[in-house]
């Protein structure tokens, strides 16, 4: 057992790795009611050509598998996971995003036992043809769901308008058509190779026993073979342009919507490096178009925005974008604005005073996250897999200073990689 200490903000994590490869970190907070538990395997939706363990040759899968396999893990042959949890009183999800599978549950009472669920079901597979025929029905209805909300349209038309090869440009789920290639063999190539332990981690936070936690998870887990085993994904070479300028749609909006994206080039970072820019380019974006900012009120008192307008920055080794989002009568106006305001010199638009300040609010801010079990267990696992600790998530905000500001500006908001998505009115 080892342990990772903040001494600053109190804080401790305590880690141990199994025979089988699977790592767990613990976050005891002592007095807190709610417990929660998050397994995660390191797989999203992009990750699309593998070359599968065992094997040398990779291969390319059908888009949203990561997605099917998400949904499929909860059915058994004879019982229902749902039901399981809710009569312990637990609260139990899931979720894929482009880079991550999650497995999460939370609960005040019977926590080893609901631990030893969520270990047995996302080891335990069970996959048929033809229950894997029956959820391309189901998946295929949340796709035509998600293609008619104007709000998803919007925004992965803007990353499609960014992207060029990349597939993060490619809708989580998949398509009607992709998902209906996938086969029961495929998705157990798939999990082998991602949900081996050795690809994933547990996170658990509250007031626990550690011991006990180890002693539930090897009594639960399958026995697996530990490896040195590193899935080799393969990524497609992303130029260094956008794929189009504007992209247009039209649907059922009463008021148009709209995304306006800039296409991160300074790419391949990990750890701190990965962390920092993150805080500096969201620092940006938070100095310019929140509430507070100069430019927000301009537009909103000229009547081209309203309350809905914002703006965030995300990115991970291999993409990564700023997003300006909103609704607008007029929405080329609120792009023009948006290109003039960044054809500026950064030193005449961002302010020292107000840097200070936002640095002290996101310390704070920080800070104050130690209080939810949820906002502990996403974010570390988040960052975990970027290779960098949540525990000094505090040391890296404190380290960036003005210049990092002007510097990221100049670099990531140019006139060459800037794209607008409009959903109109139909």
């Amino acid at each position: 057992m080892n342990t990772i200490v903040n001494d600053r903000i109190n804080e401790k994590i305590l880690y141990h790795e199994l025979d089988s490869g699977l790592k767990i970190y613990f976050m005891p907070k002592p007095g807190f009611v709610k417990k929660y538990a998050v397994f995660t395997t390191n797989y999203g939706s992009i990750d699309n050509v593998f070359v599968p363990i065992g094997e040398s040759d990779p291969i390319e899968v059908p888009e949203g598998i990561a997605h099917f396999l998400e949904h499929k893990l909860f059915e058994e042959e004879e019982a229902n996971i749902f039901d399981k949890f809710s009569k312990l009183g637990a609260y139990v999800n899931a979720s894929t995003s482009f880079n991550q599978t999650s497995y999460l549950f939370y609960t005040t009472d019977y926590f080893y036992d609901c631990l030893e669920l969520l270990i047995k079901f996302v080891q335990s597979p069970y996959l048929t043809d033809e229950n894997v025929e029956k959820e391309k029905g189901i998946i295929a209805q949340e796709i035509r769901m998600y293609e008619d909300n104007p709000k998803w349209r919007v925004f992965f038309n803007c990353l499609k308008a960014m992207y060029i090869n990349h597939p993060i440009k490619i809708d989580i789920a998949g398509t009607v058509e992709s998902i209906n290639t996938i086969t029961k063999e495929l998705l157990y190539k798939s999990y082998n190779t991602f949900y081996h332990p050795s690809n994933m981690v547990l996170f658990v936070v509250g007031d626990l026993s550690f011991d006990e936690i180890i002693e539930t998870v090897k009594k639960s887990e399958k026995i697996y073979e530990k490896t040195d085993f590193t899935v080799e994904r393969i990524f497609e070479e992303e130029p260094k342009q956008i794929s189009q300028k504007i992209i247009e749609e039209k649907m059922y909006v009463s008021t148009p919507l709209f995304y306006i994206g800039f296409k991160d080039y300074d790419l391949g970072l990990e750890g701190k490096e990965s962390i920092k820019k993150d805080i500096v380019t969201n620092m940006i974006l938070d100095m310019l178009f929140t509430p507070s900012s100069e430019f927000f009120n301009d537009l909103y008192n000229e009547g081209l925005i309203d309350s809905n307008f914002g703006a965030y920055y995300t990115g991970k080794k291999t993409y990564g974008h700023s997003l300006i989002v909103g609704q607008s009568e007029v929405p080329e106006k609120v792009h023009q604005r948006v290109v003039d305001l960044f054809s500026q010199n950064p030193a005449d638009i961002l302010i020292d005073d107000d840097f200070e300040r936002l640095k002290k609010k996101n310390l704070g801010s920080f800070l104050m996250g130690f209080n939810s079990i949820e906002f502990i267990a996403n974010n570390f696992t988040d960052l975990y897999f970027d290779k960098f600790n949540l525990l000094d998530y505090l040391d890296v905000l404190e380290s960036i200073s003005f210049e990092d500001l002007l510097n990221r500006f100049k670099e990531h908001f140019t006139p060459d990689n800037i794209v607008l998505s409009i959903v109109r009115p139909s």
